[in-house]
């Protein structure tokens, strides 16, 4: 069956390269898109291909009254949650790559979703390398204790840290044993240089960085006794990298039932 697909964030970076993208697959069909900037036109246009009759909705509340099964979207940090709320509350699966949702965000998604037996994904990045890198990231965690983050987005970025920083922290808190860091109470001159804490227990130290020429990378440092690791993902200019991990997001979604977080868990 031919998967109904809304795009929220229709003429945004990953959604111009998501809507002919969603449009040239066999399995799928682009049902509704959104986009405030591009409301009443046509969204094949939108995106430089030829008209596609598919007119741009100003809000996700107007394009759910076109029959469809999943909403993908690649908005803006302070409507994703209502966006996805809206969204499970009329029956549709959910696809999520807007960053900027905590945990207690993702809590109240994932409750709404069991209720109405709908699925939900989200993740801080569809990309398949960045995908490896929290992977092997993990691997990593259960031999070195200790663990910081740093992440690197370009100036103008309206939420820190970024979301595939921020996932990559919160599963490393989960897995890593406690650190012999200093604990940052401890620490004199200015604490706050020392990053923020992200996730359970301890948490992992995360420090942000906004700074232009930077689009994305994300890199997890571990240290031991004369040794250290670093694991990093670096993303281009492009929005290439996001697609393929989304197509899967948007087929696998409706096999599930509640909030799965992170491409990789769908990869096995």
């Amino acid at each position: 069956m031919t998967i109904r697909v809304v795009m929220a964030g229709a003429t945004g970076w990953v959604g111009k390269a998501l809507v002919p993208a969603i449009g040239a697959q066999g399995d799928m069909a682009l049902a509704a898109a959104v986009s405030r900037s591009g409301a009443g036109q046509d969204s094949g246009l939108l995106v430089g291909l030829p008209a596609n009759g598919i007119i741009v909705a100003a809000s996700l509340a107007e394009a759910m009254e076109v029959p469809s099964d999943v909403l993908v979207d690649y908005t803006k940090p302070h409507v994703v949650k209502e966006h996805a709320l809206l969204a499970i509350e009329k029956g549709r699966h959910v696809v999520i790559g807007t960053s900027g949702l905590g945990a207690a965000d993702f809590g109240e998604i994932d409750a709404a979703a069991r209720a109405n037996r709908v699925g939900v994904i989200a993740a801080g990045n569809f990309s398949i390398t960045a995908t490896l890198m929290k992977r092997f990231a993990l691997m990593a965690a259960k031999y070195v204790p200790d663990v910081e983050v740093i992440d690197y987005a370009s100036a103008k970025k309206p939420d820190a840290p970024s979301g595939t920083a921020r996932e990559l922290a919160e599963a490393l808190a989960d897995v890593r044993k406690a650190s012999t860091a200093r604990p940052v109470s401890e620490v004199s001159g200015v604490p706050g240089t020392r990053g923020a804490a992200v996730g359970t227990g301890e948490g992992v130290q995360v420090h942000a960085l906004r700074l232009p020429s930077y689009i994305l990378s994300c890199e997890a440092l571990f240290g031991l006794p004369d040794e250290r690791l670093t694991i990093r993902h670096d993303a281009g200019s492009s929005a290439a990298p996001y697609v393929a991990g989304t197509l899967l997001a948007i087929r696998r979604v409706q096999e599930i039932t509640g909030l799965v977080r992170g491409l990789d868990a769908l990869m096995d």
